[in-house]
């Protein structure tokens, strides 16, 4: 069986039934629990936790590329971000929320686009 919106491959009873589509378990997590920038709990939640841990927060390695190439280029669109490091959409934007949870990113309007850029 094929997911509905991926298209990815589900084994045989590994598939989620919502709304008339069938899943894939990445897929219906998504879909129940969509990523969120703008999310003031969980940067308080970040912040409080760099504190307890010693003013570090873990980066994870598909982070740190993110923030690499922010770097380099001065600022990207998501879906640049996304071809330029060969990752899926969906995890391009749980990745962009956890860092701004982090206060590592923030985005700028620019010439009509959303730009994702460093801090």
């Amino acid at each position: 069986m094929k997911c509905d919106r991926c298209e990815g491959t589900i084994e045989d009873g590994e598939e989620r039934e919502l709304n008339g589509q069938f899943l894939c378990e990445d897929c219906y997590m998504d879909a129940l629990s969509p990523p969120r920038s703008c999310d003031p709990w969980a940067v308080h939640s970040a912040k409080k936790l760099a504190e307890t841990g010693g003013g570090n927060l873990q980066i994870s390695p598909i982070q740190s590329k993110i923030l690499a190439l922010l770097e380099e280029t001065g600022g990207e669109e998501a879906q640049v971000i996304g071809e330029r490091l060969h990752i899926s959409p969906s995890q391009v934007q749980r990745e962009i929320a956890s860092l701004r949870h982090m206060e590592k990113i923030r985005a700028d309007m620019r010439e009509g686009k959303k730009i994702i850029k460093l801090w």
